[in-house]
């Protein structure tokens, strides 16, 4: 493969290097979570930015972390994941946002995701489609240990991950509008907690890297309890996800010390 950092030693999106990164990283989309995120971090320091990729390290309990933001998307997402295990991590918690699916899911509410419906482009490319996106155990059972200590109220299953938004919101506008509105329906009846944009790419691509990873998400709003007029405020404040996440981490230090 071309090197395209030119010897620099340095991943070419994300612009991390070895040494840079701690095993553990939290994965945020959006940016502009990281510096929040890193506040729980121990001494934590600013390490690169590049494109949509922002990157700190910090240390939980004398263990060395790091949070990367991914963008919007599995493309980047797959991208991060690539990068970030080139140097050294090995262990992935996505922390985001997600519409609820499942009425039973509010705003507000946590989803830890099981697995992943692969209605997006990215995963395609690694896996054949029969192969399922799935989370790794020990971070699901770490995250809703998290969950469980911080009170937060929480679901786990399956979250479904699509590639355009808009074709979520507004399916009937568009030409495959019949093709989205009836598999739609189908992750509805199949019990899918929640829909999302990144989950299934890091699943299949930490399957492929032999790595683990695991998402918890904000549900930030729920068409379908709308439909059925059911209470549907939105709520946007990723603090509850952000803790748990930390929460899972410092679980997982402490169980692979013992």
């Amino acid at each position: 493969m071309i090197d395209y950092s030119e010897g620099t030693g340095r991943q070419y999106h994300t612009g991390v290097a070895k040494g840079e990164v701690g095993k553990y990283v939290i994965l945020p989309g959006d940016p502009g979570r990281c510096a929040k995120i890193a506040k729980y971090f121990e001494e934590p320091q600013l390490i690169a930015e590049n494109r949509e990729f922002t990157t700190y390290t910090g240390f939980f309990d004398g263990k060395k972390v790091s949070v990367t933001s991914t963008g919007i998307g599995g493309p980047s997402a797959s991208i991060a994941m690539e990068e970030l295990v080139a140097v050294g991590a090995d262990t992935f918690l996505r922390v985001g946002t997600c519409g609820g699916m499942d009425i039973n899911v509010k705003s507000g509410d946590l989803v830890i995701a099981t697995g992943a419906v692969r209605m997006e482009g990215t995963t395609k490319e690694y896996a054949p489609i029969e192969y399922p996106a799935v989370a790794d155990l020990d971070i699901i059972e770490a995250m809703v240990h998290g969950a469980k200590t911080l009170n937060l109220p929480y679901h786990t299953g399956v979250v479904e991950c699509k590639d355009a938004f808009y074709g979520q919101h507004r399916p009937e506008t568009l030409p495959n509008g019949q093709e989205l509105l009836r598999k739609w329906d189908a992750w509805c009846r199949l019990g899918c907690k929640a829909s999302e944009m990144e989950s299934a790419a890091l699943f299949i691509v930490a399957s492929y890297l032999h790595v683990r990873c695991g998402t918890v998400l904000l549900t930030v709003a729920n068409q379908e309890r709308a439909k059925q007029g059911l209470p549907n405020p939105q709520v946007h404040d990723t603090s509850a996800a952000i803790k748990t996440a930390v929460e899972a981490i410092r679980y997982l230090i402490a169980s692979e010390e013992k």
